[in-house]
């Protein structure tokens, strides 16, 4: 049975305020990117790589791989207008190496550790795909503008994280007719009626979207052990 990583990384990362897509900057001397596609080269568990890119970034993408040669990591992917269409994509270009499963990804989300790759593909022969979550646990309110009106329970409420593992077959069908808005590929699995489930993830597998994102990650990346 193969395992195959699929990492989004066409997007452009706007909130970052950087010309430079935020899954290329730089991180202890190497692309966030680079140490992304190492976390999972570094398990036993995954038989292939692949890393869906944006149409202009060929050249960023092949600098930021540089000294990862590893036959694991597959020719990149060009990515679509959307998150799902660029997943999509992603899994049409695995077709080939068909897997059994796939863990898709955030390429800015560096820091997934060995044992929460193997944690996502636990529940896989139960489920049809499974996620990392952490539990809500802050007060959640409901506002109209700045102003408090009425608060949400949290029971029962999770964040959710990548990676989100997925039998392949299932998941290329349900993105075949995914919506392209929907807010992850957990969401485009269940309205096709997969059976998914979560998994505890971890606060260090945090994407970083924000300049004080990316500062978090300088400070822990020095001490980083997957």
């Amino acid at each position: 049975m193969t395992n195959a990583a699929l990492i989004v990384a066409a997007g452009r990362g706007s909130r970052m305020m950087q010309m430079t897509p935020k899954q290329y900057l730089l991180l202890e001397g190497r692309a966030v990117l680079w140490h992304t596609v190492q976390a999972f080269l570094a398990s036993s568990d995954i038989d292939h790589v692949c890393v869906v890119i944006h149409e202009n970034d060929r050249s960023k993408y092949d600098a930021a791989i540089a000294g990862l040669d590893d036959p694991r990591l597959l020719p990149p992917v060009q990515g679509g207008s959307s998150r799902a269409a660029s997943v999509r994509l992603g899994l049409e270009g695995l077709r080939n190496q068909a897997p059994a499963n796939v863990l898709i990804h955030d390429a800015a989300r560096p820091f997934c550790a060995q044992e929460l790759i193997r944690a996502v593909l636990r529940p896989l022969p139960e489920f049809d795909g499974a996620f990392a979550g952490l539990p809500v646990v802050d007060a959640l309110w409901r506002t109209d503008g700045s102003e408090a009106m009425t608060s949400v329970s949290r029971d029962g409420l999770w964040r959710a994280q990548t990676p989100q593992a997925f039998r392949f077959g299932a998941i290329m069908a349900a993105h075949a007719d995914g919506d392209a808005d929907a807010a992850d590929d957990v969401e485009i699995a269940c309205k096709a009626g997969l059976r998914i489930c979560v998994v505890e993830g971890h606060e260090d597998n945090f994407k970083i979207t924000s300049p004080r994102d990316f500062e978090r990650a300088e400070r822990l990346i020095s001490d980083w052990t997957r």
